[in-house]
């Protein structure tokens, strides 16, 4: 994996149980586990999704921002196409646009069998990290 420059600890990454595999400005895939993360149905939330395609287009975008700037996301859609019941999904997103104050990703999840259990967009405006913030 690429360095983020940030920790993942305590965050909403951690505790979906997230797991970055490869990141870089143009692409980051990672894995989700189901368990823990479903509706009352037992099937994955599409919620958890849009957790996972937001955590991976943010990463990217973060890492496209470079040093002493912060990517903020400004709009997320989801589109659910499958139900996932167990294992793990993995989300992999690939830059549409990388600019100098936006950037967006096309995120394709799937689950253990390669099927799309869900497709996401999201756009992250980019600015410079306030003073004294964590940012990289």
């Amino acid at each position: 994996m690429t360095d983020t420059s940030f920790s993942t600890a305590g965050t909403l990454i951690e505790r979906m149980g997230i797991e970055i595999l490869e990141a870089s400005p143009e692409r980051v895939v990672a894995t989700m586990p189901v368990a823990g993360n479903t509706q009352p149905y037992g099937l994955l939330h599409g919620g958890a999704s849009v957790v996972l395609a937001e955590s991976l287009g943010s990463v990217g975008a973060a890492l496209h921002a470079g040093p002493n700037r912060v990517a903020v996301g400004v709009d997320i859609n989801a589109t659910h196409h499958r139900a996932a019941r167990s294992g793990v999904v993995t989300g992999t997103a690939t830059a549409l646009s990388l600019g100098n104050t936006m950037a967006s990703y096309d995120v394709v999840v799937t689950d253990e069998d390669g099927k799309r259990v869900c497709t996401s967009r999201i756009t992250c405006l980019l600015r410079d990290a306030a003073p004294g913030s964590r940012a990289g």
